[in-house]
């Protein structure tokens, strides 16, 4: 089994708890928190100003964040009062900048005022006159988590530093860079990571969110003015800041550490570790997906492609484990469940979930593995099931040989004896064949076709193991029961092969019911031979009496054939019938053979008349008695007496029409058989004898679909 726990390695942050100022609300304005000792040590830019400005000033000046925020930036004001390098008015209005900078604002600027005014002016409260805040200031907002105001001030601050450079020393200038870098690492490292716990956050503090974001869009707002403001060859190291990728890396790093997070699920199913991570993955990217939708879409500008940022990510991520696991050598039930989560799974319960469709669609998936290693995949678990299933149906045939051995009745069902075989093996195909369609409809029909062909194998292989058993276990004390038993399983067997069997496998079908009625009639014969034993004498005096005394013999064989239908009962109404219809040919049959092997000839017309009206009542008390008790062999009505009337007349051409309506009914009638009741017309001439017996040049042949009679009489 694949250790799966070798995929989950700890991310760049790590799945540590999310600090406090990351969880509560954002602080109202004027009350900063104090730091976080959790937090790193960042060295504070020494103020320009000796004290910070007082509060009467700022409740002034935040009176016209509201106008200023309007148009996305709070204005950063260079020492001569100009402000040239503001995150909104980079130009004066009359020379408003056009190109990537003038888009990019036009792309958020709707976005940001939209999603701001209302919430983060009232709650940032930020200081807004003539000149950046100083570091002191900016780490209270950070402080408080207002990192859209801190990103505004943080890039004025930038933007004064880096555009006043000279009178500086270097060391001057390199300290203050350094500690403008720290608050940038500070307010970075704190809105990723409420990026990396939105799935978390997002629910309960949408706000913490939405400020995280808009600071996101501030520095890439930033970084495309940088860049419409510089020629491309000039380089520096703080612009741009690319913050936009950092937000990409960090959605995939949180995705990762959500999807590798198994610990998260619960094994109380008594899955396998495979089983279990994947359950763990489709159930974290469905439930986070929704999550996504519902709680942190709307925080994004539709230009960040959120859900479809998200989407590709789990989906990524969920691919590259489940075709790492693909890589290995697979148990069978690893193998299914790839194809499972593939091909069913993925596409039906996640990507066409209600809340999901529309997103997954336009994120344009696809598959979680290449067609080709599907294909691959598809190919060894059809192999596995086809092996699977054949060793199970050998087992369940030596477990049912071993029984047949034992000196016990077997069980009955509802007044039929029983076996467990066909259950077990009818539903450990059934269970196979909705396994496959499960994965997909075209896989069940192909592993239909493969186990219809195990079926029939091992059906031949029961009929074997029958005919060993009859031949060496007849005098087991249980015989026949075991034998009912075995045929009764031919019903389930039939019912399972007629009903879900696909037209295109029809020569295998065919097969299979071919092997279930040698079955049965072997079956049949097995139970049938006590009887045919013990009629066999009672038969033999028909030929050793005066046909006159033949009542009595029938009566006998009537009396014989009944006592033994009690036993037959425990079959199933299908197979009674059967035996009924078995019992019935037989003894039309024996009778038709003593007819024929009495040699005696009469001669005159009253005789043979006698003789046929004899004939006539054996076959009435026959087909009553055989009726009665279950026989549905209409076709053998008439056979006895057509015999009887063809001894009765007397006209040559008569009995060619009789004749002839005897063989169209019973075409495996032969010359040897009409001769020997001809034999029995004693005044019959030869040439009349030959010329009747010609009827039966016209056709010889046996159609296939002819029950046969007279094709089983030997005659000597």
């Amino acid at each position: 089994m694949i250790k799966m726990m070798l995929f989950f390695n700890s991310s760049p942050f790590g799945m540590d708890k999310i600090s406090k100022d990351c969880v509560t609300r954002v602080k109202p304005p004027g009350k900063p928190s104090a730091s976080s000792d959790s937090e790193p040590d960042i060295v504070s830019i020494e103020a320009t100003a000796e004290e910070t400005q007082p509060k009467d000033q700022m409740k002034t000046e935040s009176q016209g964040q509201d106008s200023v925020l309007g148009d996305v930036h709070a204005p950063s004001t260079e020492a001569n009062g100009s402000c040239p390098h503001s995150s909104d008015h980079r130009a004066s209005p009359k020379k408003k900048k056009k190109g990537i900078k003038g888009k990019l604002r036009g792309v958020f600027s709707n976005f940001l005022r939209g999603k701001k005014r209302e919430t983060l002016i009232e709650k940032d409260g930020a200081v807004t006159d003539n000149k950046p805040l100083t570091a002191e200031q900016i780490r209270e907002h950070l402080d408080g988590n207002q990192f859209f105001n801190a990103t505004q001030q943080l890039i004025a601050l930038e933007r004064a530093l880096y555009s006043n450079l000279g009178g500086k020393s270097e060391e001057e200038l390199s300290v203050e860079q350094s500690k403008v870098e720290s608050l940038y690492e500070l307010l970075k490292l704190k809105v990723f990571r409420i990026i990396k716990d939105s799935i978390i956050l997002a629910p309960a503090n949408p706000e913490l969110l939405l400020d995280a974001v808009c600071a996101i869009v501030e520095q890439e707002v930033e970084d495309e003015t940088y860049k419409s403001e510089n020629p491309p060859d000039k380089s520096v190291s703080y612009r741009p800041r690319n913050w936009r990728e950092f937000w990409m890396d960090t959605v995939k790093q949180s995705v990762a550490d959500r999807m590798k997070d198994i610990q998260g699920t619960s094994s109380a199913e008594n899955l396998s570790t495979t089983a279990l991570c994947f359950l763990h993955m489709g159930r974290t990217m469905k439930e986070d997906m929704i999550t996504v939708v519902n709680c942190i879409k709307q925080h994004y500008p539709v230009q960040f492609n959120v859900c479809s940022t998200y989407a590709e990510c789990y989906h990524n991520y969920f691919s590259s484990q489940l075709q790492l696991i693909a890589e290995f050598e697979l148990e069978d039930k690893d193998t299914y469940l790839l194809l499972s989560w593939v091909q069913n799974l993925y596409p039906n319960d996640i990507q066409k979930n209600s809340i999901l469709m529309k997103e997954l669609d336009e994120a344009k998936l696809g598959s979680l593995l290449p067609p080709k290693m599907i294909k691959q995949l598809e190919v060894k678990y059809l192999y596995n099931e086809a092996a699977s299933v054949k060793n199970w149906l050998v087992k369940c045939l030596e477990m049912e040989v071993k029984r047949w051995t034992e000196e016990r009745e077997p069980e009955k069902l509802d007044g039929h004896f029983h076996s467990e075989l066909a259950i077990d093996v009818i539903q450990t195909i059934h269970g196979r064949q909705k396994g496959a369609e499960e994965i997909t409809p075209e896989l069940g029909k192909q592993l239909s076709f493969i186990l219809l062909v195990e079926l029939s194998t091992f059906l031949k292989s029961y009929k074997k193991a029958l005919e060993e058993f009859n031949e060496k276990n007849k005098q087991h004390s249980h015989f026949k029961a075991m034998i009912i038993a075995n045929i009764n399983n031919c019903t389930y067997f039939r019912d399972h092969t007629e009903k879900t069997t696909p037209s295109a496998q029809d020569s295998t079908r065919l097969k299979i019911l071919a092997t279930l009625s040698e079955i049965e009639s072997c079956g049949y014969d097995m139970l049938l031979q006590d009887l045919f034993l013990e009629l066999k004498p009672i038969f033999r005096k028909f030929t050793q009496s005066k046909w006159l005394s033949c009542s009595e013999t029938m009566d006998e064989i009537i009396q014989a054939t009944s006592n033994h239908l009690s036993e037959f009962k425990t079959l199933l109404d299908p197979f009674y019938q059967g035996i009924m219809e078995k019992i019935h040919g037989h003894l039309v049959r024996e009778y038709i053979v003593r007819l024929m092997k009495k040699k005696v000839s009469l001669k005159t017309p009253e005789l043979q008349q006698n003789l046929s009206k004899l004939i006539s009542a054996h076959a009435s008390h026959l087909q009553s008695f055989c009726k009665e008790k279950g026989s549905k062999a209409t076709w053998l009505d008439s056979a006895l007496p057509k015999l009887a009337e063809i001894i009765r007349l007397q006209d040559s051409t008569t009995i060619k029409i009789e004749v002839a309506i005897l063989a169209n009914t019973y075409p495996d009638i032969r010359k040897k058989h009409l001769a020997a009741i001809l034999y029995i017309k004693g005044n019959l001439p030869n040439s009349e004898v030959r010329s009747i017996l010609s009827f039966l040049d016209v056709d010889t042949s046996l159609p296939t679909s002819c029950e046969p009679l007279f094709s089983d009489i030997k005659i000597s």
